[in-house]
């Protein structure tokens, strides 16, 4: 079976040493083993996502002198995709609307964390009566999709890591995520899995920090019947302070770096 990969990044700004690393990994492993390396835009985040920033990431690999085997694959133009998988679902029983705020899920004694850190959904509305989650909204009270993982965990699920083998899922350490929003019509969960198997995406290769969304991600597979690509996390890239590069801490960008004589050559002999 031939290898694909692909670069996912989110136009939110403009893409640094971190993601040129991440793109090169996959690029490298694609052409190395003869296979096909796939960009995708993840635009999902209408707040958040600019076109100047789609246009750059274009403009920034081919810089580097990255490659990618057919058309860009752009998430927005694709929401009615998403939509169907959420409808479907939801006809099973395992998708309910969520009233809670941020701070509600915050203020409850009940939230446990996550094991990389992040608030778990307590179950606050996943109790409410059909009639009640009607009325609230018909009242125009807005509200989230989360997957019930209770329901959605019928059988254990692991994953296959390059470097460690098949590691055991722990998707319920997780809780009730968020599939869909009012502003983001349907969830980084929810868009990788279904693009990584419309695209026939063999091995992910992304950040460490998404390591612990595979457990997510695998029980989305399951219940959709998609196939489980290998996986391949790496390292991060960090500052002098041993911060990983981000752009809220406006890490330099590969813009920065061209503007201060670097040349792609001397970006790629880094990796």
């Amino acid at each position: 079976m031939s290898i694909v990969t692909r670069f996912a990044p989110s136009p939110t700004g403009y893409l640094h040493l971190g993601h040129a690393f991440s793109a090169v990994t996959a690029w490298r492993r694609a052409r190395e083993a003869g296979g096909r390396f796939l960009l995708r835009l993840e635009d999902i985040d209408p707040s958040r996502c600019r076109p100047e920033y789609a246009t750059a990431i274009l403009e920034d690999l081919t810089w580097l002198g990255l490659d990618w085997d057919g058309p860009v694959r752009v998430q927005s133009e694709h929401l009615g995709d998403y939509r169907a998988v959420l409808e479907t679902l939801r006809a099973r029983g395992l998708v309910y609307p969520c009233f809670c705020t941020r701070a509600d899920i915050a203020l409850s004694v009940a939230a446990p964390h996550a094991p990389d850190g992040s608030l778990v959904y307590p179950g606050l509305c996943r109790g409410l009566s059909a009639d009640e989650r009607a009325a609230r909204a018909a009242s125009g009270a807005p509200y989230a999709l989360r997957l019930h993982m209770g329901r959605a965990v019928t059988e254990a699920l692991s994953f296959k890591e390059e470097g460690e083998g098949i590691v055991p899922c722990d998707p319920l350490a997780f809780g009730d995520v968020v599939l869909a929003r009012k502003d983001a019509p349907a969830s980084y969960h929810l868009c990788v899995t279904h693009d990584d198997a419309l695209q026939g995406v063999t091995l992910v290769t992304r950040g460490a920090d998404l390591k612990t969304a595979t457990h997510v991600h695998r029980v989305l597979q399951h219940l959709t019947g998609w196939p489980a690509p290998a996986y391949a996390h790496h390292r991060l890239l960090t500052d002098p302070s041993g911060r990983r590069l981000a752009k809220r801490d406006r890490a330099a960008t590969l813009r920065d770096l061209q503007a201060s004589g670097v040349t792609a050559s001397e970006i790629l002999a880094r990796f």
